[in-house]
């Protein structure tokens, strides 16, 4: 693509355009390392020594242009806002394909994977051609690739919505992390819907406070980024919406008056049912989805369709045939003790997964996760409250430890706990003694992973799978010895 066509005089100065104009552009990355001849490097580091390093680099592999956000030398062009310019450059360089999707936007700290899966599928349930990208991947019309992130960069993102414009995907459910909105990959779009499922602890060592992460959340929820919102009504911060939207905002909760709305839950290890208002059309819900937190990512989903347009008809037939998502409340039957392998990794999503698990057990709730190491440890101990609170037994593992010492991580959580619980750091291990001490009608809580294929050690992503885990256990094992109040028991 031409230069000019990629960049005009709102985004770079007249002189940068007079002197590239009619110069043929392969590649923009933010990536040194994809540097090849005729790429534009964008520098997004604020680091003035690894900026220097690059931008170097770059230009030593043939870059035509360098652009950073701060000032390295004079072949590199200064950019008052450089991670915008990366994202509305990326949107023209791939023919801004965008613009031709109908693009929803999923953001919260809990819930963005479900409700984007399920509005993908009642979509497609409806004849719709639909590309999903999010935690799990991006999938569209029988193609699945790796999501480096949950959002992923803007290059990635625009190639993508490009590679589905061509293959004749007309709808795009995305998930918008607050890291994502703030690092503004996802400036220049414009989402026919945005969503806010809830906003509640997480990511505190990125974003520093509650605050300051809800203002994040919430920067997305404007005319800028989309054409109208739904929203949560029962979660307190993502009631502050009101307060700062400028689209039309239809609301859903169980709790609170809201648009759409569910009453007569009836909740199983099968699934769940309710009667669903939405926006004054009443509907009879079945679904494959268990738990009053999927209830919520039904009524968001549900919200969303409608506004695209599809019929009554359609939203309850299509949510009927969801299946659960790869890693969110999944239920294997082990020899009449029922295994949930789920990705909660937050207080809130940890609460939400034992509160329904609680509900629907027979006898004894058992629980096996870890926190993340490097991410934020204010979380730590209220999680290892809330575990003690709801599950009969706990124990605490390994999760993505990364550079942190994993007797460190494990100390934090139990900082927030009074109760017997376990430590085995090693997670099949962990999975297995807790199998093998549970009963008959209990459920085994394993949390964290979801369906993630790694474990993160050191700089290291070493195989691994909950699913695999489980999985892979076929004999029984001795019961576990508990100890005395606030003591640690083992086998």
């Amino acid at each position: 693509m031409v230069f000019e066509k990629i960049f005009d005089n709102k985004f770079i100065s007249d002189r940068c355009l007079k002197a590239f104009r009619g110069r043929e552009v392969r590649l923009l990355t933010k990536d040194v390392d994809k540097v090849e001849k005729d790429t534009i490097f964008f520098c997004l580091t604020s680091d003035l020594q690894k900026a220097s390093d690059r931008c170097k680099k770059a230009k030593k592999k043939g870059a035509l242009l360098v652009l950073s956000g701060i000032e390295v030398g004079d072949d590199v062009v200064v950019c008052q806002d450089v991670r915008d310019l990366f994202a509305k450059a990326a949107a023209n360089f791939y023919e801004r394909a965008c613009d031709d999707l109908k693009i929803v936007g999923i953001s919260g700290t809990n819930g963005k994977t479900t409700t984007s899966y399920v509005i993908g599928e009642i979509l497609k349930r409806n004849n719709k051609s639909v590309g999903v990208i999010g935690t799990n991947g991006v999938y569209y019309n029988g193609n699945t690739l790796d999501c480096p992130l949950t959002t992923p960069d803007a290059d990635f993102l625009h190639k993508t919505f490009l590679d589905m414009k061509n293959a004749g995907v007309e709808y795009v459910v995305m998930e918008v992390s607050a890291h994502a909105i703030v690092q503004k990959r996802v400036n220049g779009i414009k989402f026919e819907v945005g969503v806010l499922t809830n906003i509640t602890q997480d990511h505190l060592d990125y974003f520093g406070t509650m605050d300051a992460y809800e203002k994040a959340k919430l920067s997305f929820f404007n005319s800028d980024h989309i054409k109208s919102a739904v929203v949560c009504v029962d979660d307190e911060r993502a009631r502050h919406i009101y307060g700062v939207c400028d689209v039309p905002i239809v609301s859903y909760g169980i709790k609170n008056p809201a648009d759409c709305f569910a009453i007569d839950t009836c909740c199983s290890m099968n699934g769940t049912s309710f009667v669903a208002n939405v926006c004054d059309s009443v509907m009879a819900i079945k679904t494959n989805l268990i738990g009053d937190y999927n209830v919520y990512n039904s009524l968001a989903s549900l919200c969303v369709c409608q506004k695209l347009g599809i019929d009554d008809e359609g939203l309850s037939r299509g949510l009927a045939y969801v299946n659960p998502v790869e890693g969110r409340f999944n239920v294997i039957n082990y020899t009449g003790r029922y295994v949930v392998i789920d990705f909660a990794h937050s207080p809130d999503g940890l609460m939400n997964v034992l509160k329904t698990a609680r509900t629907l057990t027979e006898n004894k709730l058992y629980v096996i996760f870890g926190c993340g190491g490097n991410r934020d440890k204010g979380k730590r101990p209220q999680m290892g409250a809330i575990a003690e609170q709801y599950a009969d037994y706990v124990c605490l593992t390994d999760d993505n430890p990364r550079l942190e010492k994993s007797a460190d991580i494990i100390a934090d959580i139990e900082s927030g706990m009074t109760k017997p619980h376990m430590v085995e750091p090693d997670r099949k291990t962990a999975i297995k003694k807790m199998i093998d001490f549970a009963r008959e009608g209990d459920i085994i809580v394993v949390a964290g992973k979801g369906a993630e294929k790694y474990q993160e050690v050191g700089t290291v992503k070493r195989p691994y799978n909950d699913f695999d885990a489980v999985y892979g256990l076929f004999k029984e094992s001795s019961p576990v010895y508990t100890g005395n109040k606030g003591e640690r028991y083992g086998c």
